[in-house]
């Protein structure tokens, strides 16, 4: 997919691109993944408001956040929305797959999910420190909803650094067997319906199914 010569950002891709079940592609400039913004000068921020980015969402811990702010913390466009509890609990990341995360935190990636279908028109940045963790999941969980198969999913994924597809594969089928589906986890852990179309729409172009 798209690598973006963001400035300042060493992790950052446009998913638009990405096939879909039905033959179509996810839209360019709908969801971008990257990294933290720590690093981000006038170069950096100007490439990013120039994208058309109307929403970045910040999945740190609040505690990372504050010691580390973003440079948009103050821009209307950004929102914080940690995915995940603080790992010195229990969400330690196994070496196969972010099965822990899932099940100990559904209640913050529905909201991070839910923040996306929310957003204004225009491209979502997601990040959260290097890119690859939280923000794996949130982006994989979006181009599931918007039919992007498995496989794809997975190929993206592994796009970053020290990120094996089967950290992807390997955590749908924990949530298959545990929960009956991607879609199924999303609605009990909180997500509506109507934000499942919103993030469809929003990542196709396609209208909600009547």
């Amino acid at each position: 997919m798209p690598r973006l010569t963001w400035p300042d950002l060493r992790n950052a891709r446009d998913v638009g691109g990405l096939p879909t079940a039905g033959g179509g592609r996810i839209r360019q400039r709908a969801l971008v993944r990257t990294d933290n913004h720590r690093r981000l000068g006038a170069a950096g921020l100007a490439a990013l408001r120039s994208y058309g980015v109307s929403r970045v969402l910040d999945l740190r811990w609040r505690s990372e956040a504050e010691a580390d702010p973003s440079p948009l913390a103050a821009d209307s466009r950004y929102r914080l929305v940690p995915a995940c509890f603080d790992p010195t609990g229990d969400e330690d990341i196994p070496p196969d797959s972010y099965r822990l995360l899932v099940d100990a935190s559904r209640e913050r990636l529905a909201a991070a999910f839910t923040a996306i279908a929310d957003a204004p028109p225009g491209a979502v940045v997601v990040h959260c420190h290097g890119g690859r963790d939280r923000t794996g999941v949130l982006v994989a969980l979006a181009l599931h909803i918007a039919g992007v198969p498995v496989s794809a999913i997975a190929a993206d994924y592994a796009l970053t650094e020290n990120a094996p597809a089967f950290m992807i594969t390997n955590t749908w089928d924990h949530l298959h067997t545990r929960y009956g589906g991607v879609t199924d986890y999303l609605l009990g852990s909180g997500v509506a319906a109507a934000h499942l179309s919103a993030v469809r729409t929003r990542l196709t172009g396609e209208p909600p199914a009547r």
